[in-house]
C-alpha cells in the first residue's frame, strides 16, 4: 500500500488564487478586445442600438409606402367596374393624389441617400442611419413619464443582454442586422422612387385634356403595378 502525502508549500494557496485571477483577466480581455474592425465592446454595443432604432423607423416608412401602393392597386381594380368615364376619371385622380400626398408630408416617409459606387454595405448603412437619425419621427410628441420609464427599462434589458455577450458575438449580430437593414433600404428606396415618379407624372399630366389625361392616369398606375420594385413586395404578408 502506497501512502501519498501532499505537501503544502506556504503561500502556495495565494499563488494559485493569483494565477486563477490572472487567467480570468486574460480571458475577459480576449472577450472584450476590439474586433477586426477596431471597435471596442462599448462601440459595437452603441452600433447595435443605432441599427435597432433605425430599423424600427425604416420599418414604419416601408410599411406606409407599401400599404399606399397596394391600396392604390386595389382601388384601381375596383374602379374597373365603373363604366362612366367621367366618374372613373375622378376616382383615378383621387386615388393617385392619396398616394402622392405622402411626398408632401416630410415626416411620413424618411429620405435615404443613394449608395455610392465604391461604398461598402456597412458604410452605406451607417451613412443612411446618420441621415435618418436627424429626421423628425412621425407622430412623435411629448412622452409620458410611464412611457419614458418603459423605454428606459427596455434599454437596460437590451444593454444587459449585450454585456453578457462577447465583442465578437455582438459584431456578428451587428453584421446580420446591417445586411437585413441594407436589403430593407433597397426595397424601401424602390417604393419611394415609384411614389416620387408618380407625383412627377401626375403633375406633368395636368396640362392635357381630360380624355387624354384619363388614359395617362391609367398608364401611370399600370406602370407601377408591373414594375419589378413593386412586384417584389406586393405579395408580402404583413406580420
Amino acid at each position: 500500500m502506497t501512502l501519498v502525502v501532499t505537501i503544502l508549500v506556504p503561500g502556495s494557496t495565494n499563488l494559485v488564487g493569483k494565477f486563477t485571477q490572472s487567467v480570468r483577466r486574460i480571458v475577459q480581455d480576449v472577450k472584450d478586445e476590439g474586433t477586426a474592425s477596431g471597435q471596442t465592446k462599448e462601440e459595437v454595443i452603441e452600433t447595435n442600438e443605432r441599427l435597432r432604432a433605425v430599423r424600427i423607423r425604416l420599418d414604419e416608412s416601408y410599411d406606409t409606402a407599401k400599404k399606399a401602393l397596394v391600396t392604390l392597386m386595389g382601388k384601381y381594380n375596383d374602379s374597373k367596374s365603373v363604366h362612366n368615364i367621367f366618374q372613373r376619371y375622378n376616382l383615378l385622380k383621387a386615388m393617385i393624389k392619396e398616394v402622392i400626398r405622402l411626398e408632401t408630408q416630410y415626416w411620413t416617409l424618411v429620405d435615404i441617400p443613394k449608395q455610392e459606387k465604391q461604398e461598402t454595405v456597412p458604410a452605406f448603412v451607417l451613412r443612411a442611419c446618420a441621415i435618418m437619425e436627424k429626421t423628425q419621427k412621425s407622430g412623435e410628441g411629448v412622452k409620458t413619464s410611464a412611457k419614458l420609464a418603459e423605454e428606459a427599462q427596455d434599454k437596460r434589458e437590451r444593454i444587459e443582454r449585450l454585456e453578457n455577450m462577447t465583442t465578437s458575438q455582438i459584431e456578428a449580430e451587428n453584421t446580420q442586422m446591417t445586411n437585413d437593414l441594407y436589403r430593407l433600404l433597397k426595397k424601401y428606396s424602390g417604393l419611394r422612387n415609384l411614389i416620387r415618379q408618380l407625383k412627377i407624372e401626375y403633375t406633368n399630366a395636368k396640362i392635357y385634356p381630360m380624355v387624354l389625361r384619363y388614359t395617362m392616369l391609367k398608364d401611370m398606375i399600370k406602370d407601377i403595378m408591373l414594375h419589378p420594385d413593386y412586384m417584389e413586395v406586393c405579395h408580402e404578408v404583413d406580420a
